[in-house]
């Protein structure tokens, strides 16, 4: 593992900015276009500015991409199709800061699932820190006040973006276990393609029920090419080449960013202050994924 110097450390730094401005801008949208044709747009514009850049590589590794297209299909329709799904439709009803909040207590489902379908080995520490982050994720759900977790008051954002959570952790754990003998550019792209054939007729379904049309405007437009661009594309690469740099762990750190970013995105574009629970359920997410990272 590498020293982290100042370009690892940007490298590391951008993905949870831009995946940060996802969830705001997807906020800032609401009302303006529908959660999934937002998600279908995002990554059909998404491909088409990368597709090109892919095309030698996609056709290099054809042979490769066709013998194990079951796997690849699975992994872009839960970490493509499904996640960037809920994240929108969350944000309907939530907050960016909440949704962010949750997500960053990913680690720990994927700990749980891990030990509990893939017989990966865990520690006391590891429990002991998910039992910690799940605490911070309770303290945003209860939103400061543990009365509504006995009236199970929740929003059903925040429950939506738990069940983006789950297709998260099992996108990480087919990553570890089942991830097709690919380069970056090609596995990306046929990513994209499955998830937007994935996302396509829940788009359709979508609009067949009335929800509202897509308002166009320059703001619209603008959100668009930002969510295609920064969170789908160069989050990826940068996430890709600082994990290369430093290994898999000290990335985590670096992911928990994410709600920081929403934060103080969302008090300068929406108007949203955080409150003491955001900042609670934060220090308590990330006190647990440090406890279970440690030896």
């Amino acid at each position: 593992m590498q020293r982290i110097d100042p370009r690892t450390a940007l490298l590391l730094t951008l993905p949870p900015l831009f995946w940060a401005g996802n969830a705001v801008f997807a906020r800032l949208l609401v009302g303006q276009v529908p959660p999934l044709a937002l998600s279908l747009a995002r990554w059909v514009i998404a491909l088409a500015i990368f597709l090109p850049f892919a095309w030698s590589a996609l056709r290099t590794h054809a042979p490769g991409l066709r013998a194990q297209w079951k796997e690849v299909a699975l992994i872009g329709v839960l970490g493509v199709g499904c996640y960037n799904s809920f994240q929108y439709l969350a944000v309907q009803t939530s907050t960016a800061v909440n949704v962010t909040l949750i997500a960053a207590s990913t680690p720990v489902f994927v700990l749980a699932t891990g030990a509990l379908f893939f017989g990966e080995p865990t520690r006391r520490a590891q429990w002991i820190g998910a039992g910690v982050s799940l605490a911070g994720v309770l303290a945003v759900l209860a939103r400061g006040d543990p009365a509504n977790l006995l009236a199970l008051s929740f929003v059903a954002g925040d429950l939506i973006m738990l069940a983006a959570n789950l297709t998260w952790t099992l996108y990480t754990w087919l990553l570890r276990k089942r991830r097709p003998e690919l380069p970056f550019a090609p596995f990306l792209a046929a990513q994209m393609a499955f998830g937007v054939v994935a996302i396509a007729p829940f788009t359709l379904a979508e609009s067949a029920l009335g929800s509202a049309a897509i308002h166009w405007s320059p703001t619209v437009i603008a959100v668009m090419l930002y969510v295609a661009l920064l969170p789908s594309i160069v989050a990826y690469y940068a996430w890709d080449h600082g994990v290369a740099r430093v290994g898999a762990v000290v990335p985590v750190y670096f992911a928990n960013l994410t709600p920081v970013f929403a934060g103080i995105l969302s008090a300068l574009i929406l108007g949203e202050l955080p409150r003491t629970y955001h900042l609670a359920g934060l220090l308590l997410i990330v006190a647990g994924i440090h406890l279970a990272g440690r030896r």
